[in-house]
């Protein structure tokens, strides 16, 4: 005769007194690429939350004037400065980008905070773009020279983000971190694009901030 056997009891944590494991964040990798407190966190939010949705995104930090540029994973791909809208504020004005840019004051010049679904495009003068925001014709793109009054070049290398408002709206980047970072980064799918606000309240903008960190 084959003796009983006593099966373990399988009883779950709580019941048998244990306490669950401990949830571990997942946060993002920036290789150590000087960030803003806002950056980072907002980045880990991203990664932590599952928010990009599987897609590679990006971060516009207005207030330091600086984009970051993320794999799926949260890995960073690359960091530039950038120019960003004349006018501070985190809304665009309405039916504005049905404007001519001649008609579009400098108060009026805003690069709108939010979460964006960005892609791939070419813009009137077929050069290549990321659109950021449709709607207020907003786009990602590489910094402009036409203007050479505007200094554009020289905003982008010095050490302060004080003269980086000079845009309608728009992100310039340099030319080659456009090429090697942007380009591929969203080349074959869509993104996301992160702008932190520098009027408005993060959380006010993204509604789950924080929520899982």
């Amino acid at each position: 005769m084959l003796a009983s056997l006593t099966v373990p009891s399988l009883a779950a944590p709580e019941q048998s007194g244990l306490a669950p494991p401990a949830r571990i964040a997942r946060h993002a990798n920036f290789h150590r690429e000087p960030a803003s407190r806002e950056a980072l966190r907002l980045a880990d939010w991203v990664v932590d939350s599952g928010d990009n949705q599987g897609l590679p995104f990006v971060i516009v930090d207005k207030t330091g004037a600086k984009v970051f540029v993320f794999h799926a994973s949260g890995l960073l791909r690359g960091a530039a400065p950038a120019l960003l809208g004349l006018a501070v504020g985190d809304e665009s004005v309405a039916g504005i980008g049905d404007r001519a840019l001649s008609g579009i004051r400098p108060e009026e010049r805003t690069t709108p905070a939010g979460r964006f679904v960005a892609s791939l495009d070419r813009n009137a003068r077929g050069k290549g773009i990321l659109w950021v925001d449709y709607d207020s014709a907003v786009s990602l793109h590489p910094v402009l020279t036409s203007n050479l009054r505007e200094r554009r070049l020289e905003r982008l290398t010095t050490p302060t983000p004080l003269d980086n408002r000079i845009s309608y709206g728009c992100i310039n980047v340099p030319a080659k971190f456009y090429s090697n970072v942007v380009n591929p980064a969203f080349t074959g799918t869509n993104g996301i694009v992160y702008v932190l606000p520098e009027v408005r309240d993060t959380r006010e903008i993204f509604r789950s901030y924080y929520d899982v960190l």
